[in-house]
């Protein structure tokens, strides 16, 4: 690869932000594509696709044949509460494949003994969210029922375009959540992305049922997500 491209392709991935490195297999000429920049025809129809699945392929477009090797950041999964359902899906979301932690102040909740192998952040998401901040591959669940530790995590998500936003609590109490958004500053629009209920709606009752609910619906979301900027 030109040196050029690899400190490109290598400052993209260091920055979280998804790369293609697309290479014509028939003259071997090479580009890296980041996502949301244009690319036409069948070809950028290939690369959407790419940037969604994360799976790197031979593709044919325009009688000719390119290789696509995809870098995605790895998408992970940020959640506030340290609380039973985030025990089950701390497990779960490992056997997805996606990184998670776990922050919540209240030290009775965020104990190695309930959290053990899981990356477990013992304070406040304002003191901590600073210097590990979230970003659009990132997916945050709001989970304490508790405003003064969820709402600077949700507005945090809602300012940085989290790919997938959650917060547990009825529609009565996710009413005051939206009052206390907008309050902060956010539109209507912004705020309806919070999934509220939490969760695909399958009818779930226990920890570990709401717990995959939350886990499909995050999969969902970063498998449909809209693309930065716009590939045509």
């Amino acid at each position: 690869m030109d040196p050029y491209l690899l400190r490109k392709l290598n400052t993209e991935r260091a920055a979280r932000r998804a790369v293609i490195h697309l290479t014509d297999l028939g003259d071997g000429r090479d580009r890296v594509v980041r996502e949301g920049d244009p690319v036409a025809g069948p070809l950028g129809a290939a690369v959407e696709s790419a940037f969604r699945s994360g799976k790197s392929a031979i593709v044919a477009a325009e009688d000719r044949n390119f290789f696509l090797n995809v870098h995605l950041p790895p998408a992970r999964i940020v959640v506030i509460g340290a609380v039973h359902i985030s025990q089950a899906l701390a497990q779960m979301a490992k056997v997805a494949g996606f990184d998670i932690t776990i922050i919540d102040p209240r030290t009775a909740f965020a104990t190695e003994e309930r959290f053990a192998d899981v990356d477990l952040v013992a304070d406040w998401p304002e003191d901590v969210l600073p210097a590990r901040p979230l970003d659009a591959y990132t997916a945050l669940v709001a989970v304490t029922h508790d405003p003064k530790i969820d709402d600077f995590p949700l507005s945090q998500a809602l300012s940085t375009g989290c790919f997938y936003i959650g917060a547990l609590g009825s529609r009565k109490t996710h009413a005051r959540r939206v009052e206390r958004l907008k309050a902060l500053g956010h539109s209507d629009s912004e705020i309806a992305t919070i999934s509220a209920p939490i969760g695909l709606d399958i009818g779930a009752a226990s920890p570990a049922e709401i717990a995959v609910a939350i886990l499909a619906d995050i999969v969902a979301h970063l498998r449909r997500r809209p693309l930065l900027g716009a590939v045509s």
